[in-house]
């Protein structure tokens, strides 16, 4: 579909009858600016307008989606060619819309996470809250890319994404506890005892030795059960 060939077909048309963007804008209740990507050949009308389109112009919708006038012995031929450009089209503007808004929501998702966990305390729920939150929106923006894949390679392809994601919070989560001190947000096990609090990973293990007193530490240890003697072989 030649979009900039129609769009001068547009404007060729729209001046024999004597009217401007603005006053074809009217008709169709659309903005001149909208007239003017047409006639310059940026955008292709909406399918709605099409046929209110080709009737304010005089013209026949293949005439339209022709970009000329077409031979009656041709017609035929050209109204089939039309009809599938025409959904050709329209299929890529959605995936175009598409990829936008997953791109986008991947963005967000992104910001959200990696936001949460820079406001919010170690020690807060909310940071893992929104965390997974924007997980979820970051994933749904992916299944807006993949959605053109078959079931098997969306489904490897968006399970890839969330295991990657999950990962990269896990890493930042780990670079907090070993630059800043804090204590591990993703741990599954969170053990209190008399002086320490002790947090199992998957990964590895943390001591929260003397926790809200000015003496205290936060000490990474490899993966190790936790007892009296494993917190008092790293603290003492």
């Amino acid at each position: 579909m030649d979009v900039v060939k129609i769009g001068k077909f547009i404007a060729q048309n729209r001046k024999k009858k004597n009217m401007t963007q603005e006053n074809l804008a009217e008709k169709l209740g659309v903005t001149s600016k909208t007239i003017s990507r047409w006639e310059n050949g940026n955008y292709m009308p909406d399918i709605s307008l099409l046929k209110p389109l080709s009737d304010e112009l005089d013209i026949t919708l293949n005439d339209l989606l022709s970009g000329e006038k077409v031979d009656k012995e041709k017609y035929q031929e050209k109204l089939e060619e039309n009809i599938l450009n025409t959904i050709d089209y329209s299929n890529k503007r959605i995936n175009q819309k598409d990829n936008l808004i997953g791109l986008i929501l991947i963005i967000v998702g992104l910001i959200c996470s990696i936001t949460a966990m820079s406001i919010f305390p170690s020690e807060s729920s909310w940071g893992s809250i929104y965390s997974v939150i924007g997980v979820i929106i970051s994933l749904l923006g992916v299944a807006k890319f993949t959605k053109k894949f078959k079931y098997w390679k969306r489904l490897a392809l968006n399970f890839g994404y969330f295991i990657v994601f999950v990962a990269l919070l896990i890493f930042i989560d780990f670079l907090g506890v070993i630059n800043i001190h804090q204590a591990p947000r993703f741990a599954t096990i969170v053990t209190s005892m008399e002086n320490c609090i002790y947090y199992d990973t998957p990964f590895y293990d943390v001591i929260r030795y003397n926790p809200g007193t000015n003496e205290e530490k936060i000490i990474l240890i490899n993966n190790q059960k936790c007892c009296d003697e494993t917190i008092d072989k790293y603290v003492n």
